[in-house]
C-alpha cells in the first residue's frame, strides 16, 4: 500500500513539473485536457482530489481558463447557449478550479463565464480555495438542463447562462457570462411585489431569507467571497435596495 501511495506521488511530482503543466490565465492550457496529471486526467467535476496529489502538486496548475472547445460546446448549445444569445462563443471561457465544501473535501468544479473575468474568477477562487472557504457544488448549468432553478436547489454555483433576469424581459448579466452565483440554495434572490407577494428564488431557501440566523454556505458582508469579488471589481446582490440577490455578483 505504502508502495503504491510513493508511486503515485512520483507520477504527480513528475505531471506537475512537466512541460504540459498549465497555468493560471485566460488562455492557459491547449483544451479542456489541460489537467495533464495523474488522478486529475480521468477526473470530472465534482470528483474529489486526495490530499496524497495535493501534497505533491503546485495546485496552481488545477486553475485554468481556456477557450470554449467543441466537447463543452456541445454539452451547452440548446442549453446555455442558445438562438440569439449575446455574447460569442470565442468570448467565453471554460474555468476548471479546486474548490472545498464544508466537510472540507477538495473537489473539481467547473464554470463558464465571460472572458474578461476569467482571470479574475481564477484569482478568486484559488483563494478561496486556499482559505478553505466552502463552496459545495460548481458544476455547468447545462448538466442541470440550464434551469436556474433545478441549478439553485442543488446549491450549485455557475455563471454564463442566457435567460432574461427574474420576473423581467431584460436580459441578465448572466447571459454575458459577467454574473456569478455562489451557493445559491443558502443565498437566495429575495423581493417584495407591489402587492405585497413574497417572492424566494429558489422556493425550497424561504428558510434561508432571515440572514441573521446561523447556517451553512452563507455568505456574509464583509466576509472573505463578498470583500474578493467587490476587490475585482464586482457587485454584490446582496447590497440591492429594491431586492436582494444574495448569492449574486457581477460586474
Amino acid at each position: 500500500m505504502k508502495g503504491g501511495l510513493l508511486l503515485l506521488s512520483l507520477l504527480a511530482l513528475a505531471a506537475c513539473r512537466g512541460p504540459r503543466q498549465a497555468s493560471m490565465g485566460s488562455d492557459s492550457g491547449a483544451g479542456t485536457d489541460s489537467f495533464d496529471i495523474p488522478g486529475m486526467t480521468e477526473a470530472s467535476p465534482g470528483d474529489s482530489v486526495s490530499e496524497a496529489l495535493l501534497s505533491v502538486c503546485d495546485t496552481a496548475a488545477f486553475f485554468t481558463a481556456v477557450p470554449v472547445d467543441s466537447a463543452i460546446f456541445a454539452r451547452m448549445s440548446g442549453r446555455s447557449y442558445k438562438e440569439g444569445c449575446p455574447v460569442a462563443v470565442e468570448d467565453l471561457r471554460y474555468l476548471r478550479v479546486l474548490h472545498k465544501d464544508i466537510g472540507g473535501r477538495t473537489l473539481v468544479g467547473e464554470m463558464v463565464c465571460n472572458k474578461s473575468i476569467a482571470d479574475d474568477l481564477l484569482e478568486i477562487f484559488r483563494a478561496l480555495y486556499d482559505a478553505g472557504y466552502p463552496i459545495e457544488r460548481m458544476r455547468l448549468i447545462d448538466d442541470y438542463d440550464a434551469d436556474d432553478q433545478a441549478s439553485m436547489e442543488a446549491n450549485n454555483s455557475s455563471c454564463f447562462n442566457f435567460r432574461r433576469k427574474s420576473g423581467m424581459s431584460a436580459v441578465s448579466k448572466h447571459a454575458y457570462g459577467e454574473a456569478v452565483d455562489i451557493n445559491p440554495l443558502y443565498n437566495p434572490y429575495y423581493r417584495v411585489t407591489a402587492a405585497g407577494a413574497h417572492i424566494v428564488e429558489p422556493a425550497a431557501a424561504a428558510p434561508y431569507i432571515d440572514r441573521s440566523a446561523d447556517f451553512p454556505y452563507k455568505i456574509e458582508r464583509g466576509d472573505l467571497c463578498h470583500r474578493l469579488f467587490l476587490e475585482h471589481g464586482f457587485h454584490w446582490g446582496g447590497s440591492w435596495t429594491r431586492s436582494k440577490d444574495y448569492q449574486h455578483f457581477e460586474r
